[in-house]
């Protein structure tokens, strides 16, 4: 836990800094506790999660928008493991309402780093935001490459209640392993305030293995609220195959 509250205080400063260095930039700290259960083949097990992250974007050059996300956890299943990632993003809105650009990441769990990069598009509408992601994931260490595509849909309900919904298929190359993950989400902020409350539910099935989790969670968004985060690029999802990875 210890180590949980080291990253914490360090996204925060990382989310601030921008913040105040110049005028601008939208984004968010959250923090959250979750529970995974993972079933492989009738064996299994489970572990709950604490979890702090911090994003923010920012105008880079031009029309273009630099994206930075962080975001530590820790596993409270016997192994006290603490896994870190992070990716950055460079993109631009092409027209009014499309978001087109790629990022490159990192995530280092259980003492393996993976290394992730790929290309991801937004398309805004009135009320929602629909997100789309293309990734190739690899680690050295355990001789691991992935490609993995996904996508999102977000509704707004109201101007305070986001519900989204996504699915990602994963395929591991030379181990004829595919993988499917699909999840449910809401935010709610709460009036008058910068913070909200969120939800989530995911299931990951891999060949054998049935991964299954749910949150809940606390958010301060500075910047502007829960749509003015996705306009912004603030809400760009780019992990790849490594949100897989911190569940297993």
């Amino acid at each position: 836990m210890k180590s949980l509250l080291l990253a914490t205080a360090a996204i925060a400063a990382f989310a601030a800094a921008p913040a105040m260095a110049q005028d601008g930039p939208v984004g968010s700290v959250g923090i959250n506790y979750g529970n995974t259960e993972v079933d492989f083949g009738g064996l299994g097990g489970e572990a709950d999660t604490w979890a702090v992250d911090g994003v923010v974007a920012m105008p880079a050059f031009g029309d273009w928008t630099v994206t930075v996300a962080a975001n530590a956890s820790q596993f409270d299943d016997g192994s006290d493991d603490t896994a870190f990632a992070g990716a950055a993003h460079l993109t631009t809105v092409v027209g009014s309402d499309l978001r087109i650009g790629g990022f490159v990441g990192a995530a280092d769990v259980a003492d393996e780093t993976a290394l992730t990069g790929g290309f991801e598009v937004q398309k805004y509408l009135s009320k929602a935001t629909l997100t789309g992601v293309v990734a190739y994931t690899t680690a050295d260490d355990v001789d691991l490459d992935v490609w993995s595509v996904g996508g999102d849909a977000a509704f707004y309900v109201t101007e305070d209640l986001r519900l989204n919904a996504g699915l990602s298929w994963m395929t591991i190359d030379d181990a004829d392993v595919d993988g499917v993950t699909y999840g449910v989400g809401a935010e709610y902020e709460i009036a008058n305030s910068p913070f909200s409350v969120t939800a989530g539910l995911s299931h990951s099935d891999i060949e054998d293995v049935d991964v299954d989790s749910w949150t809940i969670g606390l958010r301060y968004s500075f910047g502007g609220g829960l749509q003015a985060r996705d306009r912004a690029g603030a809400a760009l999802p780019g992990s790849g195959v490594m949100g897989i990875l911190g569940a297993l």
